[in-house]
């Protein structure tokens, strides 16, 4: 089984982030990349799809020349290969999409799974909108997956609100991957020493035919405003409890 995985290398989440002063993008000078969290589970259930059915692991990226850091480490947790779209500078999402569909579409694959969103900017529209431009049945938010190889067909639980939603899926098909899917692994130093000389295919973005006439254009970035001071209520219980309601309703307004 051909399993391609989606990977984005996005800023460490604990890295304080700067908009850069024409507000179009970060600041990237002393922040520490690392493989996108969700796509880290997307990974290891490839790796446990290919442990148990056989087949190949690719992982697909696109980004600067930085992004082969995580895709190296992708490759020593134990995938195969990698395929790179090369850019400067991240495209708007339906390019990144396009360039994407291009690349599973000369590749070819049985199945195709990335994070349910990316830590960074979380849109959450990779896999659906990458499903939709290639016709293909999708899940998102998956936690749980069975494969019934002879049937080609998935099954998979889904995270709701409230609720998991069982679904079954025809092959091939795309799935974003939640939290508690699997517990990735972590790269072994063989594995790392074996990483170095997997393949790592590169191709430059300019070299795709890309539409660009339908456009979602970024206006601006905008840091989140700050939060308040918060405020400590002490003293006699009785009175701290009604300071408390009174703020929360005439401050928080939520009472």
């Amino acid at each position: 089984m051909k399993v391609l995985v989606l990977m984005k290398q996005v800023p460490d989440t604990e890295t304080r982030i700067k908009i850069r002063p024409d507000s179009q993008r970060i600041v990237e000078d002393g922040i520490k990349w690392v493989i996108n969290p969700y796509d880290e589970f997307a990974v290891e259930e490839a790796l446990r799809i290919r442990e148990k059915f056989g087949g190949e692991v690719v992982i697909v990226s696109l980004g600067p020349k930085r992004v082969e850091e995580a895709v190296r480490q992708s490759l020593a947790m134990g995938a195969d290969r990698a395929v790179v779209i090369e850019s400067e500078e991240i495209p708007e999402l339906h390019l990144v999409v396009q360039a994407l569909a291009k690349i599973v579409e000369d590749e070819g694959f049985d199945l195709i799974l990335t994070g349910k969103q990316a830590v960074d900017d979380d849109s959450a529209q990779v896999g659906p909108m990458l499903a939709a431009r290639l016709g293909l049945p999708h899940a998102s938010i998956v936690i749980k997956m069975d494969i019934d190889e002879d049937q080609k067909k998935l099954r998979v639980e889904r995270e709701l609100e409230g609720a998991t939603e069982v679904v079954e899926l025809p092959f091939p098909a795309v799935l974003t991957a939640q939290r508690g899917l699997n517990e990735p692994r972590y790269p072994t130093l063989p594995n790392i020493m074996k990483a170095k000389k997997k393949e790592v295919k590169r191709i430059a973005l300019d070299s795709l035919t890309l539409d660009g006439s339908q456009r979602v254009r970024l206006i601006q970035l905008t840091p989140p405003p700050e939060r308040p001071e918060p405020t400590v209520l002490t003293g006699d219980p009785v009175e701290t409890a009604k300071k408390l309601a009174q703020l929360l309703h005439e401050q928080a307004k939520v009472i």
